[in-house]
């Protein structure tokens, strides 16, 4: 009776959460991110592996960090909520809702070994435009050279002089269509350090990025849900996501 009763335990709470969703059944990975309130800088990521039988979890659960004022409802895949705050540029909140994995990136010309995911090298040229009266806000855009005269305002570089960008994945949010002012450059990426909040994306260390990363598998639809704890029950896929 262990196995079973080990199962139960692990597949439990998973499949409470995400069944009321209407999570598509072509998904067969959730990347789920719970915070302990709005307002949390910090929370955990689970990954989960549909089976027969439920939602199962996948290794243990990795620390993340969020934004540095938490979270707000995002454009996603989710049925809009108006209830709770809401997910505009530049105020230091990662989005909660349900979104699609884009591509991952690194500084390196070619990928992780394993990675499924499209892969695409983040060189000096490269930025994610944030400048919400730009044509090209919410993309990634790349100069012609270094020295280039860009069109926007303002935007993230995606080859930081730190690490932080080193591995990344792009995270759908607000992008069909993208809404100026509605955020912009969301991605996964590794922490500055454990615990240490972010600008809007989720952080975690480099390992774990890297084993998640490997994990994600493109045939599988995987969706990141992400959201406090007390709030996921509200969450409904809609029929028409953005």
């Amino acid at each position: 009776m262990l196995v079973p009763l080990l199962f139960l335990l692990f597949s439990m709470k998973p499949q409470a959460i995400l069944g009321p969703m209407d999570v598509p059944k072509n998904t067969q990975q959730i990347v789920l991110v719970e915070t302990d309130s709005w307002t949390s800088s910090t929370g955990e990521l689970q990954m989960l592996s549909r089976s027969p039988h439920g939602w199962i979890a996948v290794g243990a659960k990795i620390p993340v960090s969020v934004g540095q004022k938490g979270l707000a409802w995002g454009r996603g895949l989710q049925q809009p909520i108006t209830e709770g705050p809401q997910k505009v540029e530049g105020d230091g909140k990662a989005p909660a809702g349900v979104f699609r994995f884009g591509t991952a990136f690194g500084y390196d010309p070619e990928p992780p070994p394993g990675l499924k995911l499209p892969y695409r090298q983040a060189t000096d040229r490269d930025y994610y435009v944030d400048d919400p009266g730009s044509p090209q806000y919410n993309l990634w855009a790349t100069l012609p050279d270094v020295t280039s005269t860009p069109s926007w305002k303002s935007a993230e570089n995606m080859k930081r002089k730190d690490y932080l960008y080193e591995l990344g994945i792009v995270v759908q949010q607000n992008t069909d269509p993208v809404v100026a002012g509605k955020g912009s450059a969301v991605f996964l990426h590794i922490w500055r350090s454990p615990g240490s909040a972010t600008a809007g994306c989720t952080a975690m260390s480099k390992a774990d990025l890297t084993a998640l990363m490997k994990w994600l598998d493109p045939a599988k639809e995987p969706l990141l849900i992400q959201a406090p704890g007390s709030e996921m029950n509200r969450i409904k896929m809609a029929a028409s996501p953005k």
